[in-house]
């Protein structure tokens, strides 16, 4: 089981090397999915969030996430083959957490350098762009 630390990791490429480590077998829980950086201009970020949230109905969907565990775990989601068995499967092996849990605190977390952001402004969290959504997020550390 790999333990990866998402504080200050760009979204996407944080996303596609999470599923591919899914695909190969991998069991991985991530922590500070809410630190998770999306780049680009703030503004327009949190605006496209909040196109996709309202596309669709309340009864028929498509249901997009507001909370920042499972906005991460749905763009990991998108990058697996979803009707195949092996793609299910594999997404079974990921938990997300918004902080580290208190039984993860003395655990080995890997950080992936490859994902990691260099920008020193042009970007905003994950838990940013949940608050704008409405939703307040209690990260519990």
């Amino acid at each position: 089981m790999k333990i990866i630390d998402a504080g200050n990791c760009v979204y996407g490429r944080l996303s596609t090397i999470i599923a591919k480590e899914l695909l190969n077998g991998e069991e991985i829980v991530i922590v500070n999915a809410a630190k998770t950086v999306v780049t680009g201009n703030p503004k327009s970020v949190t605006k496209k969030f909040l196109e996709r949230r309202d596309i669709g109905s309340v009864r028929k969907g498509p249901y997009y996430p507001r909370v920042p565990k499972a906005i991460l775990k749905r763009s990991i989601g998108e990058m697996l083959p979803k009707k195949t068995t092996r793609g299910k499967e594999a997404l079974k092996r990921c938990m997300v957490y918004d902080g580290t849990p208190a039984e993860l605190k003395n655990s080995k977390i890997e950080v992936i350098e490859e994902a990691r952001n260099s920008k020193v402004s042009g970007y905003v969290t994950l838990e940013e762009i949940s608050r704008a959504m409405g939703k307040e997020v209690k990260i519990v550390e």
